[in-house]
């Protein structure tokens, strides 16, 4: 066999991996997300009428949130009333920008003159951390404000995050209704700048398919899944499980309250809120290099090998088809002998990335992202190429493994 036999051979095979792969993840994601629960729209009429009798707190555990803080107070603040009695808690985590005052200034411009801002609206500071003990993420800040929640129910919302008016209601609703003792939404995704249309539309194809919504909301199944900007709990369920407190030290700590829930058996209820809830997470390259090389690991059960393998898979899938297209197409031009197979590859090459387009077009179907920038996705591949093995090495070593700065060992 020739080196260029090898060659066209080699360029073949990647490029109908690479296809099959983005088939079986285009195939999957529908699949499962044909069957998965939605938040339920809020009936018409039940926006003109009282509130439902009831108290919930919405805690907004936040660390240097200046940019993001007084637009999701104020989308919480503008919130149709979920019950009789509900009031929003900022928890400022030793915040070293403007975090309390552009949210105490967010508030009041929310709040109607007719509202009583100490009663709808409050900050706690979480104070220092206790020394000697390992607080990682927002598990202390969070732990700090259900020291002050006395309500039949409590959510975290992280300050990222922007609900619509009706979001809360719907929500506490469909979870006195369905009996949940956790109940989490999965938003919208929002993307700003080139890192985030490189990487997060591939990422939430990992996660939607890695963390099947109908599995987490079946008793039965050992998948628990919780998304970490939206968590509403009941608080005896909350307390019941030791609540942050009882995970002080794990850096995904929804994962774990999600787990906590369904070994107790209480009931999760894991729901696509996509027209009430929006994210926006990374704002530059260094924080979402930073975010995904914290969770990577871990969000792979710190299953070593199958974070190396993802991470390798991934760019095959992404990357692979932007770079086997060309080089089958010079390979095909330079080897006449072997120009049949070349040509092979270069069309499973190009369906590829018609596949790569098929994919965004179902994320603007399913979730409302544009289609802007969908080829950067074959640059993205690359970026999780490396975030992999980073995680592994700072996970494992502790080394650079920090989030907002603050290290997690």
């Amino acid at each position: 066999m020739t080196a260029g036999t090898v060659l066209a051979w080699g360029l073949l095979l990647l490029s109908a991996a690479a296809a099959l792969g983005l088939s079986i993840l285009l195939g999957g994601l529908a699949r499962v997300f044909a069957r998965a629960p939605r938040l339920a729209a809020l009936p018409q009429a039940d926006e003109r009428v009282q509130p439902p009798q009831g108290s919930l707190t919405v805690v907004v555990p936040a660390y240097n949130e200046a940019a993001n803080i007084a637009a999701c107070l104020s989308s919480l603040l503008a919130s149709a009333p979920p019950c009789s009695h509900w009031r929003v808690l900022l928890v400022d985590d030793g915040s070293s920008d403007d975090t309390v005052t552009i949210g105490r200034q967010a508030s009041a411009q929310a709040l109607n003159e007719a509202d009583a801002s100490a009663e709808r609206f409050a900050v706690l500071d979480a104070g220092p951390r206790p020394a000697g003990e390992r607080w990682v993420g927002k598990t202390w800040p969070c732990s700090r404000a259900m020291e002050e929640v006395n309500s039949d129910w409590v959510l975290f919302v992280d300050a990222d995050v922007r609900l619509q008016p009706t979001a809360l209601r719907r929500a506490l609703g469909q979870a006195v209704a369905e009996q949940a003792d956790l109940l989490s939404l999965a938003p919208r995704l929002s993307c700003g700048c080139l890192a985030e249309w490189m990487v997060q539309p591939i990422m939430v194809s990992l996660l939607g398919l890695g963390f099947p919504i109908e599995a987490a909301n079946d008793p039965a199944s050992a998948v628990a899944f919780a998304a970490g900007p939206f968590m509403l709990f009941r608080r005896s369920a909350y307390e019941a499980i030791g609540g942050h407190r009882a995970l002080a030290g794990e850096v995904v700590e929804d994962l774990a309250l999600a787990r906590r829930i369904k070994d107790t058996g209480h009931r999760l209820r894991y729901l696509l809120g996509l027209d009430a809830a929006e994210l926006r997470m990374y704002a530059n390259f260094p924080a979402l290099w930073e975010g995904w090389t914290k969770n990577w690991l871990l969000g792979l059960g710190g299953n070593v090998p199958a974070a190396l393998g993802a991470a390798a898979v991934v760019p095959l899938m992404f990357s692979g088809p932007w770079l086997l297209a060309p080089a089958a197409a010079i390979a095909a031009l330079a080897l006449p002998a072997e120009r049949m197979l070349l040509l092979v590859a270069l069309v499973l090459a190009v369906l590829g990335i018609g596949l790569q387009l098929a994919l965004r077009l179902w994320m603007r179907w399913q979730f409302a992202l544009p289609l802007r920038h969908w080829w950067l996705m074959g640059a993205g591949g690359l970026v999780v190429a490396g975030i992999g093995p980073t995680s592994v090495w700072r996970t494992l070593t502790g080394r650079g493994w920090t989030w907002k700065g603050r290290p997690l060992v």
